[in-house]
This record gives structure tokens, sequence and C-alpha cells, in this order.
């Protein structure tokens, strides 16, 4: 299959908007010890949560959150190393699970904003992509997919393409294109928005804005 493809913008973030919840906020304040959290004032619940934050130590404020968010998918050992890990480095791009990066990204600047930079910061990248063939809105459009495309406006330096040139070129199945395209929106019929981590793609990867993109999936054996 081959497609034409236009990178329409890249900015960068490094908070979202909408994965912490104002539920989570109330539920994090209780468990840092702040009294009374359900009188909080919506507009005033991140401020009181990062003013309870910095009550503890950064690991242990670190081990609070990380437990909260991810206790189902890590052990305590797990967790415990994490805590002071995450303090001197990008825990978010560098733990070997990607499906992983995109909850250690935003309990991360959390911490971050809550000490004012004890965590090293962190950026996400948000890529719009629009894809020029007519018949573009006939098509479902993956994250496997959407990897192949943007992979096509990438430098052969990227770390997506020495990381998985393998799955970008058809020759192995490529499960992991969902685990680091955190979220991927349908913004008309032929474009699209991508988010990931900086550490994926960034706007230095991108060599070309308008190019043909070959697809080609794995057949099996």
């Amino acid at each position: 299959m081959k497609l034409n493809v236009k990178i329409l913008g890249l900015r960068k973030l490094n908070e979202l908007d909408n994965y912490w919840q104002d539920t989570d906020y109330k539920a994090l304040l209780k468990l840092y010890d702040f009294p009374d959290a359900n009188e909080v004032d919506a507009a005033e619940l991140k401020e009181m949560l990062y003013m309870s934050i910095t009550d503890f130590e950064p690991d242990e404020a670190a081990k609070i959150l990380l437990t909260y968010k991810l206790s189902e998918q890590l052990s305590e050992g797990q967790i415990q190393s994490l805590s002071h890990e995450m303090i001197t480095d990008k825990i978010a791009e560098e733990y070997p699970e990607p499906e992983m990066h995109y909850d250690l990204f935003n309990i991360n600047q959390l911490l971050h904003k809550a000490y004012n930079g004890t965590f090293p910061n962190t950026e996400a990248s948000i890529i719009e992509i629009e894809i020029l063939n007519e018949d573009a809105a006939k098509i479902e459009i993956t994250e496997e997919i959407m990897t192949k495309l943007i992979s096509g406006a990438l430098t052969e330096k990227s770390i997506l393409k020495r990381l998985y040139a393998d799955q970008l070129d058809g020759d192995v199945p490529f499960g992991d294109a969902s685990k680091f395209i955190w979220t991927l929106d349908k913004k008309s019929s032929n474009t699209y928005e991508l988010l990931t981590s900086t550490y994926w793609i960034e706007k230095e990867d991108i060599v070309q804005d308008a190019y043909e993109c070959k697809i080609a999936f794995f057949e099996g054996e």
C-alpha cells in the first residue's frame, strides 16, 4: 500500500490536560495526608496537591504516586526502585517496557512541577499528519499504519528507525506500535493527530514533510 503524506506540524508539551482528573487529585490529596480533600474547590485541587506532595521527601512522594497509578502493573520492589531512580533519570523515556512510558511521563511531570524541577523534565510530541490520497477516508488507520507513515518523515538516525527497522519494513510483526503511540485521534476524514514521547519522535528527527510512503505488512512464514 502506498500513501501520500504531509506533516502539518509538531509541537511539544510537558503536561497533558486530560490524564489527571479531579477524582485523581482528591484521591491523591488523601494519600498525601491532606485533610478534607473533598472540600477543596476544583480550581485549587492541583495547587493543593503540589503543596501536599512537597511535604514528603521526593522518593516517598514518588512511591505514593507510582503505587496509586501502577500498583497493578509493577511490584512493590519495582516501585521502590523507580521512586529513587526517577529523581535523577528520565524513567519515562528509559524504562524498558514502552507501554509504561505514557503513565510514567504523566507521573514524572506531576512530580516535576510539584518540586519545581527536582525531577527531570520530559516532553511529549503532538504531530498532525494528513493523508493526501482521495480514498484515505476509506482506510482504517491503525497505530501500526500510522507509525509506518510517520517513519517516512524521519532521519535514518532516529531512534524509532534504529530500534524498529525490521518492524517498519514488515519483516516481523509490529505489536509494539500501539505501545509508543500514546493516543491517535482522527481530526477529519484524512487528518490525524498522534501523541508520543519526544524520545521517539521530535522535530529534529523530521527531515521531510511531504512524501510518498510505501507500507509493508508482515505476512507470516
